[in-house]
């Protein structure tokens, strides 16, 4: 009976079962051990990415003093932009797939862009002056 032992595993009795059967259920739990613990630690994981994840992005707080851009819908294929700062201008229009459509620089002197060559629709309109970048949306009839 020196083979013979009682063993008590999350409630079911296990009797007189030889060394070698116990030695394989002490692996296959402590295996089980890890792989509960491993599959708590990539959950664990998966939580605090997803919560990073949808953490909202840090807007720039620099923003284009009295930013006025008009006509808009546009009609006759220009618009005028005009800022409380004269400095030059970077514009990019995107269509609403956020494909770049057209891209061009304003000078200190010039405040009218040709969106001439664009179709009829809903556009993106991102301008940039120096450090400052403000976005808006452009409809072009």
């Amino acid at each position: 009976m020196a083979d013979a032992f009682f063993w008590h595993y999350f409630g079911i009795s296990f009797r007189k079962l030889n060394k070698k059967f116990y030695t394989f259920v002490a692996l296959i739990s402590n295996l089980m051990t890890k792989k509960y613990f491993y599959t708590l630690l990539l959950t664990l994981f998966l939580a605090l990415s997803a919560a990073q994840a949808q953490e909202p992005k840090q807007s720039s707080s620099v923003t284009i003093e009295n930013l006025n851009f008009y006509p808009n819908p546009v009609t006759n294929g220009k618009i005028y932009i005009t800022s409380k700062n004269v400095s030059a201008k970077e514009i990019a229009i995107y269509d609403v797939l956020g494909k770049l459509v057209l891209q061009t620089s304003l000078n200190t002197n010039s405040k009218e862009v040709n969106v001439g060559a664009l179709n009829s629709g809903v556009y993106i309109i991102k301008i940039k002056e120096g450090d400052a970048t403000a976005t808006r949306k452009l409809i072009v009839k």
